[in-house]
């Protein structure tokens, strides 16, 4: 059985955005309030709780306006969320591990143990999502700051070769590692094929809030196709502009049953993205996939290397007369579309799904401790602190 130091079980602690806490989500999840196949408690973490490791997540402080305004405000100035990691600071110097799930939340926990220097420090999984995209455009004000403090972090994760691939040349000398995201597949579905009767339109669906989403192409791509589209977004400024686009119906969703009957009544789901770094439209992909409808993507983002050519339909980004063609053949193709889900379906079970992903922060989380002991084998005993209670492990494994 892992232990740490003292020889206890090992406490990993989860730095998540505001709004992500355990008890927020939690009760948020129970209402039925959070759209998608999600976990009880943010993306799966607590399914890491066994013998001899414990899971806690970060909390949500209750915020006034004067404590919003202070969070914000020093959001603006620093570029990362300091007031809500140094909130949460006693479960983060009391853990032997961090994990963190953005660069917003992984910048701020280290300027917490920064500030913390004579502390026993615990080791740190530090991820970006976003932030190699956003890099060029960043002040050199921020790209100090933020090298500096994510140089100090043990492991530097990422959820897409490509991002990853970018940080190697800006972090030459930090341990970096794939993250491969999944999500709850507790409730994947298998649908029969469907043929198209002659003469009926083919019903896309396309979602997603990022703003790497290509809407236009979607757009030019359908505008002369005998199908209807259906698109599901909270983007202010993209539903203005969808919304005066005639072969396209607007969605707005309260609740996962309307969700999941958009998945069920779609022949097709598009999840057309524009260049990023990040494997933009992973969620939705997998959500459509889990669904059993076939999905076709644009090819960029590190998106192949969760699915291949033999269970995602890719176009190049931006080519409105290929994503066409995909529409087309794939809604007249119903043998290929049940091999295309059943690959993409065995891929989500064997490795892409919230408890692999899990399990490799649990791996790199043991490795890391291991070290630590090999280096320090008459390490001193940490002293006694107060941990935060630990959840209940979410979901089944």
């Amino acid at each position: 059985m892992p232990k740490n130091e003292a020889g206890q079980p090992i406490r990993a602690f989860v730095q998540l955005s505001y709004g992500y806490g355990a008890t927020t989500w939690h009760r948020r999840w129970q209402e039925g309030r959070i759209l998608g196949l999600n976990e009880e408690y943010a993306y799966g973490y607590l399914r890491a709780s066994e013998p001899g490791f414990t899971i806690t997540q970060s909390e949500d402080a209750p915020e006034g306006l004067p404590g919003r305004l202070l969070r914000y405000g020093a959001r603006l100035l620093l570029g990362f969320d300091f007031v809500h990691a140094w909130r949460n600071r006693a479960a983060i110097l009391g853990s032997d591990v961090v994990w963190t799930h953005t660069e917003s939340q992984s910048l701020a926990v280290q300027m917490v143990l920064r500030l913390f220097p004579r502390r026993r420090h615990p080791r740190t999984i530090a991820q970006s999502v976003w932030l190699m995209d956003r890099w060029p455009k960043e002040s050199w004000k921020n790209r100090l700051v933020f090298r500096n403090l994510l140089s100090r972090a043990d492991i530097l994760t990422f959820l897409s070769p490509c991002n990853m691939n970018q940080a190697a040349g800006i972090f030459p000398d930090r341990r970096m590692a794939l993250m491969e995201f999944g999500i709850r597949i507790d409730e994947m579905i298998v649908r029969p094929p469907r043929g198209m009767p002659p003469g009926a339109p083919i019903r896309v669906l396309s979602l997603g809030n990022d703003r790497h989403r290509d809407w236009n192409t979607l757009l030019k791509a359908t505008s002369d196709l005998p199908c209807k589209v259906t698109i599901a977004t909270t983007d202010r400024a993209a539903r203005r502009m969808l919304s005066t686009v005639a072969h396209v119906t607007l969605a707005t969703l309260t609740n996962n049953t309307e969700l999941f009957g958009l998945y069920d009544q779609a022949d097709l789901v598009v999840v057309p993205v524009g260049p990023n770094q990040h494997a933009s439209g992973i969620t939705a992909i997998q959500e459509a996939i889990a669904r059993g409808v076939p999905v076709i993507a644009s090819d960029v983002g590190g998106l192949r290397h969760y699915f291949g050519d033999d269970a995602i339909r890719y176009v190049p980004v931006g080519d409105a007369p290929a994503l066409a063609r995909a529409i087309v053949e794939l809604a007249a193709d119903p043998a290929g579309q049940a091999a295309m889900v059943a690959h993409a379906q065995q891929r989500m079970r064997d490795c892409l799904n919230s408890r692999a992903y899990v399990a490799r922060h649990v791996e790199l989380s043991r490795d890391l401790l291991s070290e630590a002991r090999i280096r320090s084998p008459t390490a001193p005993t940490p002293m006694p602190h107060r941990h935060p209670p630990v959840y209940s492990q979410a979901g089944t494994m």
